[in-house]
């Protein structure tokens, strides 16, 4: 049941964050990850790297941060998998809230600054805030693609269906309620289940207490073709293994509840494998959502994509030889960022006007899990 805590906590204007980085063979990308926790505005930081038994100089580079900067501190251990180096860096932290980040991701400046704003504003019985998140590719170019969800308050429900936070980067925590909850759990790299760590403490938390969301893209969400994010077998037992245990603890969830939930992940894997250029991939996964859930065939833009993806199967060797004759022509190479030059503000604008337009299966399915909310609380 939920947590009734109410009461208005003092300012955390001056609270020390404890920013926690696990960090496995990052060389690439962790110089970039940590100037940008360095430069926030909001100073009153510590910063744990947890190097995770790379082979690479992720160590070294770190070290070499650290000795300049206080503030950064490396821990080692062997290669544990990411629960693990979260809870050690946890463990060592001494900061009234936790801010995760992964190793290949950035924060833009005012990230923390405003998440804090948001905790001086509200009450205890809120335990976690998230911001949003554009994507950004391996060379650190915008995409195009965000993350922005608007749930807050009571999100249980609305968490076990879809992981709105979308990537473990994004969340401020308080300290106090991961001593209440707990911190990450090992079983999913036991089960090769990497991913659904995050996912898992979220559930935990909003068990007991409310989320909070600012408005505003405050980090950069790094996809990297054949990182675990894109490891969509490792994703889809993660994915088993927490609906399992949601079942476990809440039997009283209707099974038309889990057919939605199980059918949203298949939806996202099939995006996944579209994403990585697996064309069958995406159809396997999207045929398994719509047998869950028909009513995916109201998304028209998912169902567009899949029948893109048909096109494209049927399609291949003309279009492989069309690719190989412009790739002689134009060098290999260019117009490999074909959003070079988006900004964050034209991100905000394609978001406001897909917020207007109408999406019957989401309207739906929000409307339900609204309900299923109000009345499974109160019982």
């Amino acid at each position: 049941m939920m947590d009734n805590r109410a009461s208005a906590p003092p300012s955390n204007s001056q609270a020390l964050v404890s920013v926690i980085i696990p960090a496995y063979n990052a060389e690439p990308f962790i110089r970039a990850t940590l100037a940008s926790v360095l430069s926030q505005t909001y100073k009153n930081i510590e910063v744990l790297v947890v190097d995770d038994g790379s082979t690479d100089h992720t160590a070294e580079i770190v070290q070499t941060i650290a000795d300049r900067d206080c503030r950064v501190s490396l821990l080692r251990s062997s290669n544990n998998g990411v629960a693990a180096a979260r809870n050690l860096a946890i463990q060592n932290s001494v900061g009234e809230y936790i801010a995760p980040l992964d190793a290949d991701d950035i924060w833009y400046s005012q990230k923390l600054a405003r998440q804090m704003e948001y905790f001086d504003s509200a009450g205890s019985e809120v335990g976690l805030v998230y911001g949003w998140s554009v994507v950004i590719d391996e060379s650190g170019q915008l995409t195009g693609a965000y993350i922005a969800a608007d749930v807050e308050g009571h999100a249980f429900l609305s968490l076990v269906y879809s992981n709105f936070i979308g990537n473990a980067s994004a969340p401020l925590v308080r300290r106090s309620c991961l001593d209440h909850v707990g911190g990450y759990d090992g079983r999913y790299v036991e089960c090769d289940a990497q991913g659904g760590e995050d996912h898992d403490l979220y559930l935990r938390i909003a068990e007991h207490y409310r989320f909070g969301v600012v408005r505003e893209f405050l980090v950069g969400y790094r996809q990297i073709k054949g990182s675990m994010s894109s490891n969509v077998t490792s994703m889809a037992k993660a994915n088993a293994l927490l609906l399992s245990e949601v079942r476990r603890r809440h039997p009283a969830l209707p099974e038309r509840f889990y057919r939605w939930a199980k059918s949203h992940a298949y939806e996202y894997l099939a995006r996944k494998c579209n994403y990585s250029g697996d064309r069958w991939g995406a159809l396997r996964w999207f045929s398994r959502a719509v047998a869950l859930d028909p009513g995916l065939l109201w998304h028209r833009r998912l169902y567009a994509l899949e029948i893109r993806n048909l096109i494209g199967l049927s399609m291949r060797p003309v279009l492989g030889s069309v690719r190989e004759h412009l790739s002689r022509s134009n060098g290999a190479g260019r117009g490999r960022h074909a959003v070079a030059g988006i900004s964050i503000a034209d991100i905000e604008q394609r978001r406001n006007s897909h917020t207007g337009s109408r999406d019957l299966l989401a309207e739906r399915r929000q409307r339900y899990l609204c309900e299923m909310e109000g009345g499974y609380w109160t019982q």
